[in-house]
């Protein structure tokens, strides 16, 4: 029986995926954004002990919600591909529900997720923290390159995938970073839109609440002029940028 750990689960509109869906948060991430806003699904020990029957079983609970919104089942985190086995269950049960199914990932672990898991994997909600390698250094503590290889894997499987560049003044705001990672994903016809998320600091109290700094509550956040300049030039390379 395949088990997981879970942060939570709740259902959402329009920013996990098409339509409603039920979204699943498991715990565990090998990166430490400095804009996270879940530092409580940064441990994996953290996370409350399920079985994959016990997740489905839940889902299949609000497939009447799900389904007249055209919606599915969406796996987060923290990062889903930091339990592969267990992400792979759900993801495939799900598809044997007929489910639209997606997974929220930051690519670093992509060689974790098997062709099987990703062949039951109808979108992929990827989160490209920067196309500078220094930059994603300090602004995650992983490397880029994993996430890049899996974006042309991707590619080259034709998984349809929708990008999420999350815009932070003064790390990500950088014209040419921009224009560089719009110029690689205009070479891969799987990309269906980019999502240019505006940092926020909604997550502030749960740094409060674990003891732990918030790197970036003093900086600012990104107002509708820079957000709409960086969506053009993601716009500029033919992406659709929202």
């Amino acid at each position: 029986m395949t088990t997981g750990r879970i942060h939570s689960w709740d259902l959402s509109t329009g920013v996990d995926g098409p339509g409603t869906r039920f979204v699943l948060f498991l715990n565990g991430c090998p990166l430490r954004c400095l804009y996270c806003a879940n530092p409580d699904t940064w441990h994996l020990r953290d996370g409350q002990p399920v079985t994959a029957d016990e997740v489905v079983t839940r889902i299949e609970r609000y497939r009447r919600f799900t389904d007249l919104a055209g919606g599915g089942v969406t796996l987060t985190g923290g990062e889903p591909l930091l339990q592969p086995a267990f992400t792979a269950e759900v993801l495939h049960r799900c598809k044997e529900l007929g489910l639209h199914t997606a997974l929220d990932t930051s690519g670093a672990l992509g060689r974790r997720a098997g062709d099987t898991l990703l062949a039951d994997t109808d979108l992929v909600l990827l989160d490209i923290k920067s196309f500078d390698a220094g930059v994603y250094r300090r602004l995650t503590g992983g490397r880029l390159a994993p996430t890049l290889d899996f974006a042309t894997r991707l590619h080259r499987l034709g998984v349809p995938t929708h990008v999420r560049y999350v815009l932070v003044p003064g790390w990500t705001d950088d014209p040419a970073h921009i224009d560089g990672l719009a110029g690689f994903l205009a070479e891969l016809d799987n990309v269906e839109r980019v999502d240019v998320l505006p940092f926020h600091k909604l997550g502030a109290p749960k740094y409060d609440a674990l003891g732990v700094p918030f790197p970036l509550r003093d900086g600012p956040v990104p107002d509708g002029a820079l957000v709409e300049r960086v969506r053009e030039q993601f716009r500029a390379h033919g992406l659709r940028a929202l």
